[in-house]
């Protein structure tokens, strides 16, 4: 079956994650992913941590072939664009999708028709929606790409945000003849309650678009799937919806993070969150640092902005009164460069030199380069791995070493993504915080982060295997989309 391909488009941004255990080599595929969540491949290539965890689903080592085309929002109106892994430059949205974006089209399909001969099946991506009329001229992520390389598409619907036959309906409806052909059917997602109920209308959604439904999926709290984007992180919320099991200890121990704007790779902190007795969430006001055992200032796509906001919210004065009572604190890439004494910055914000928070003695100098690395080290007696995705360039001039930054009393300070996914270092670093603390914490012994998100690939693997019908997801894959599929009018505009 070499070559094979499906194209798995949302209605919804995120309403779909595609997955296929059926002893096929897979590979995924995304040609454009706009998310400020990334990951750096063993080749040093930075790609969206979906693909990343996408290829972990698929047993496979991701590279960036699997994602081409990576925007990093810096602001409402312009991303970073970074193609086969490498920043290219910063782009408009006006300027991107004028021409720029019509250009990357032929690198795009060249990866993906380089996957396809690599692997028995490409399972690619969608982004936001297919129907998307006012962009389907420079289209290279959904009906575009399938179009060139003549992927039958599967249109999923998240029904818990409600209205889920008319995206269907409608998505089918604002599709050109052509791209109509190529979509073979729909997917629910996120399903809750009994099925027999919503079968009706999924036979009257096939006699109006002649399109099957291949499977309800059920909604599953607690799946610990990497998100594309971290501007959609609730303030309030836990990280993943994680119910935290109870402490070893007497005591739990409460993190907080501080939601700074642009915030990047907040899934940091989602292997702090699958320890028992943990309490992980996201902050924006002082008051809510006040009974913080941690608290975590996370990535950031723009440091310059995160300080403002933070002396804006009062969370910088927080911070500094932590740091003089010995509270801990830890800054991550952004973060870190946020605790130092001074950031010169004429490339991210072009700001020129800014004071930092003070609380680590580190420099930062902002340079064209971005640092790319999957770095490995030990801190607190422990084996450490990271990686890193940063144009800052730290100059540390004092504390104690700690991940290629700093450490002054209770405050530490690293470039390192993902240092915490490492169990040992971990745990380690949970007795520190927890003896700075105060509290009677013990960090369980057997906690496996890796194990754990293998855990969740297989849960989310088995909904699917349970509740689509693969046989006929594999039979697209290797077939196509079924000839003769009805037009549902007016199409394309």
């Amino acid at each position: 079956m070499r070559g094979g391909g499906l194209l798995v488009a949302g209605t919804t941004s995120d309403a779909g994650k595609s997955a296929v255990r059926q002893g096929v080599k897979v590979a995924p595929f995304k040609g454009q992913n706009m998310s400020l969540n990334s990951f750096v491949t063993r080749e040093g290539a930075e790609i969206g941590r979906a693909q990343a965890m996408q290829a972990q689903a698929a047993r496979v080592e991701p590279t960036a072939l699997m994602n081409p085309v990576l925007l990093k929002p810096g602001s409402d109106r312009s991303s970073q664009v970074v193609l086969m892994g490498k920043p290219v430059g910063e782009l408009s949205a006006r300027g991107y999708h004028g021409g720029r974006q019509q250009e990357l089209f032929e690198p795009v399909l060249a990866c993906l028709e380089e996957l396809r001969g690599m692997y028995d099946a490409v399972i690619c991506e969608g982004a936001g929606s297919p129907a998307e009329i006012n962009l389907r001229r420079t289209d290279i992520v959904n009906m575009g790409i399938a179009r060139a390389a003549k992927l039958p598409v599967v249109v999923v619907g998240d029904i818990d945000r409600g209205g889920v036959f008319a995206q269907f309906f409608g998505t089918t409806a604002l599709l050109s003849p052509e791209d109509q052909s190529l979509v073979a059917g729909y997917l629910v997602n996120k399903f809750r309650g009994d099925v027999t109920l919503l079968e009706p209308g999924l036979d009257m959604l096939h006699g109006l678009t002649g399109r099957r439904t291949f499977g309800v999926l059920p909604y599953a709290h607690g799946l610990g799937i990497d998100e594309e984007d971290g501007l959609r992180v609730s303030l309030r919320g836990t990280v993943r919806e994680s119910v935290v099991a109870p402490p070893l200890g007497a005591d739990v121990l409460r993190v907080a993070v501080c939601a700074v704007p642009l915030m990047s790779n907040f899934t940091d902190v989602d292997a702090l969150a699958a320890e028992p007795g943990v309490v992980v969430r996201f902050v924006d006001r002082p008051e809510e640092l006040v009974d913080a055992d941690l608290v975590v200032v996370p990535g950031t796509r723009g440091t310059v902005k995160a300080l403002a906001w933070l002396r804006e919210r009062g969370l910088a004065d927080a911070l500094a009164r932590r740091a003089a009572e010995g509270r801990p604190v830890l800054g991550i890439c952004g973060g870190f460069q946020a605790l130092g004494e001074r950031i010169e910055d004429d490339v991210e914000s072009k700001a020129g030199v800014v004071d930092g928070l003070g609380l680590l003695p580190v420099r930062v100098r902002f340079g064209v380069e971005k640092t790319l690395a999957r770095p490995v080290g030990e801190a607190l007696g422990e084996r450490v791995e990271g990686y890193e995705i940063h144009h800052g360039v730290a100059e540390v001039l004092g504390g104690d070493a700690f991940l290629d930054g700093c450490r002054v009393g209770s405050v530490w300070g690293t470039h390192w993504h993902g240092s915490l996914e490492s169990d040992g270092f971990r745990r380690a670093f949970l007795r520190e915080v927890a003896a700075a603390a105060g509290r009677r914490f013990v960090p369980a012994p057997d906690t496996s982060f890796g194990a754990l998100r293998e855990e969740q690939l297989d849960r989310l693997g088995d909904l699917i295997e349970e509740h689509a019908d693969t046989d006929a997801l594999l039979r697209l894959i290797e077939r196509g989309a079924p000839e003769g599929l009805p037009f549902v009018p007016p199409g394309a505009p």
